[in-house]
């Protein structure tokens, strides 16, 4: 456990170590929630709506198929997908 000490207006520094372990940057929004111990803290990603939105939007109106050799079957391509969402999820948490 890191001794942390609390700075004018309620600021406080996280050890280079959690922020490595947790892979924080500045920038990055922690939930706070009280418990009986103390208070915890835990990442949270925060997505603008509308940009989620539009950028759908752009990847819905492409063409289905683009690219050589035979189309991506369904299974595949939400196979892809699921691959792609895990691996935003990892950069993200």
């Amino acid at each position: 456990m890191a001794l942390v000490r609390m700075l004018r207006g309620g600021q406080v520094t996280l050890p280079a170590e959690a922020r490595k372990a947790l892979k924080l940057k500045e920038g990055d929004y922690l939930d706070l929630e009280l418990t009986e111990r103390g208070v915890l803290l835990k990442p949270v990603a925060v997505v603008d709506r509308a940009k989620a939105w539009d950028d759908l939007g752009t990847i819905l109106s492409r063409d289905k198929w683009v690219g050589p050799g035979a189309e991506t079957s369904d299974d595949e391509l939400l196979d892809q997908v699921n691959e792609e969402v895990h691996a935003h999820r990892a950069d993200h948490a």
